[in-house]
C-alpha cells in the first residue's frame, strides 16, 4: 500500500468514529432529557426507546448514512416534550441538527385539533430531510398502535389516528422509497391487527 493510501485510510477511519462518536453522544443527550417520561403505551416503556427506534428505521430501513439526520432522529422530540431550548442543541449539535429538530417540533401552545392540521399543511413544505425524518416517525408510531397501544384509547381513536398519519404521509411522498414501503406495510399489519380485534369483540 502506497503512503497516500494508508494516510487516506487513517482519514477515513477517524471520520467514521467522529461520526458514531456525534451519534452515541445524541443518543445520551436524549437519554439524559426523556429519562422520566414513558411510552403513553400499556407497557409503559421507557420514552427513549422511541428515538431510538425512529433512528434505527432511517439508518437501517432507509439505508441512510446522514450523520446529522440520525442526530436529529434522536433529538426530534426534546424541544416538544422536554425542557429543552433549541440554543442547548444549537451548542452541542449545530445549525444543521437543530434546524431538523424544529421541524419537526410542534407548537404546545396551540390546542391539539390545530397542532395535528398543521402537521398534514406543512408536511409537504418542510425539507426533504425533515420528511425522512417526518415519515420514520410516523412508521414507528403507527407500529405501536398494534403492538403498544397508548392505554384507554377506543377503537375509533385508534382508526383516527391511523387515518391521521396516512394524510401526513402523503404529504411526504417521493423522498425515500424504502421508508415509504415500509410504512404502507405497517399501515396494512396495524389496520389488519384492529379490524381483528374488533371482529373478536362483536358479540355472536
Amino acid at each position: 500500500m502506497r503512503k497516500s493510501d494508508k494516510t487516506l485510510e487513517k482519514t477515513d477511519a477517524n471520520e467514521e468514529v467522529c461520526d458514531i462518536t456525534a451519534v452515541l453522544k445524541a443518543a445520551r443527550f436524549a437519554a439524559e432529557k426523556h429519562r422520566n417520561q414513558q411510552r403513553k403505551g400499556k407497557d409503559r416503556t421507557p420514552y427513549i426507546n422511541h428515538p431510538l427506534e425512529v433512528a434505527e428505521m432511517i439508518a437501517v430501513v432507509g439505508k441512510i448514512t446522514d450523520t446529522n439526520l440520525i442526530i436529529a432522529a434522536l433529538l426530534h422530540d426534546t424541544i416538544e416534550d422536554t425542557e429543552t431550548k433549541p440554543e442547548e442543541i444549537f451548542q452541542l449539535f449545530g445549525n444543521d441538527v437543530v434546524s431538523l429538530v424544529k421541524e419537526l417540533t410542534d407548537d404546545k401552545t396551540l390546542p391539539k385539533h390545530i397542532r395535528k392540521q398543521r402537521q398534514i399543511d406543512n408536511a409537504a413544505t418542510i425539507t426533504s430531510r425533515a420528511k425522512i425524518l417526518k415519515l420514520a416517525d410516523k412508521i414507528c408510531n403507527v407500529s405501536s398502535i398494534s403492538t403498544n397501544p397508548p392505554n384507554n384509547w377506543s377503537h375509533e381513536r385508534l382508526i383516527e389516528y391511523l387515518e391521521w398519519s396516512e394524510k401526513v404521509v402523503n404529504e411526504l411522498l417521493g423522498v425515500n422509497n424504502e421508508l415509504e414501503v415500509k410504512f404502507k406495510q405497517e399501515m396494512h399489519k396495524t389496520r389488519a391487527h384492529l379490524l381483528k380485534q374488533k371482529i373478536n369483540k362483536i358479540p355472536e
